[in-house]
């Protein structure tokens, strides 16, 4: 079975576009067993394609070569590589400037947040992730700092100090623990003219201010597209099965 639009008369296909961390797994783990086998089975009757910050090796990490080589087309690091078939067809070559990463870097140094568990950048494909806490975190540590700065609210404020001082550059707060950076425009948003022709559904766990899922969420909205902003991977199961199944 292939999904279709609303308007059956148009027969437009539908595309389901899925952000992974937070979203189809829970943040940086493995997606949940039962929920992968289902999903699996999904992608063999809709066509699915995945839009994340992360890059292919961490995808597949969290996914499972299972799930990932269901999937139509894996648009990695927020769309500046892509993969299809096994081959990448698309990537970016935009480096994070120097002046960026010695802004970020006195931020680091200058937080209030005690705890630095280092890879504090991680320069991916066509962007750079920057977390205070650092990616070597364990989900415990990880689960503070999200709680401190949910209150504190650092990373939307790091993220909007970038984009007033450097506005050729794009910050958006992503997943837990950090902050996405890019080429202006080139977020996951940059994905959405590749489907002109179907009728865009998309899942996404930071369609926020300042998140990395709402640039995407609005230009979907913007073609008429339907957007579910979840809170969690059993959230997104529950409405696939209720809506979508």
């Amino acid at each position: 079975m292939v999904c279709r639009s609303k308007d059956a008369s148009t027969q437009q296909m539908s595309v389901f576009i899925f952000d992974v961390d937070g979203t189809l797994t829970p943040s940086r783990q493995r997606i949940d067993f039962g929920f992968e086998s289902w999903f699996a089975d999904f992608c063999l009757d809709n066509e699915v394609v995945l839009v994340t910050g992360s890059d292919r090796p961490k995808t597949i990490e969290q996914l499972g070569n299972f799930v990932y080589s269901r999937v139509s087309r894996a648009y990695q690091c927020s769309g500046n590589q892509v993969w299809q078939y096994g081959k990448v067809i698309r990537e970016s070559d935009w480096r994070l400037p120097e002046s960026v990463h010695e802004y970020l870097s006195e931020r680091l140094t200058q937080s209030h947040y005690p705890v630095r568990t280092g890879n504090h950048f991680e320069h991916r494909v066509g962007m750079c992730n920057f977390s205070i806490v650092g990616r070597n975190a364990k989900p415990l540590e990880r689960n503070y700092y999200f709680n401190w700065d949910s209150e504190k609210q650092e990373r939307a404020d790091i993220a909007r100090c970038v984009e007033q001082m450097f506005p050729d550059v794009s910050a958006t707060v992503g997943g837990e623990t950090s902050i996405d950076l890019y080429a202006k425009g080139c977020d996951k948003s940059q994905i959405v003219g590749d489907f002109d022709d179907e009728y865009m559904i998309f899942f996404g766990d930071m369609i926020c201010e300042n998140g990395n899922d709402l640039t995407i969420a609005r230009a979907i909205e913007a073609k008429n597209g339907v957007v579910h902003s979840v809170q969690n991977w059993q959230e997104t199961f529950q409405i696939l099965v209720d809506v979508y199944n």
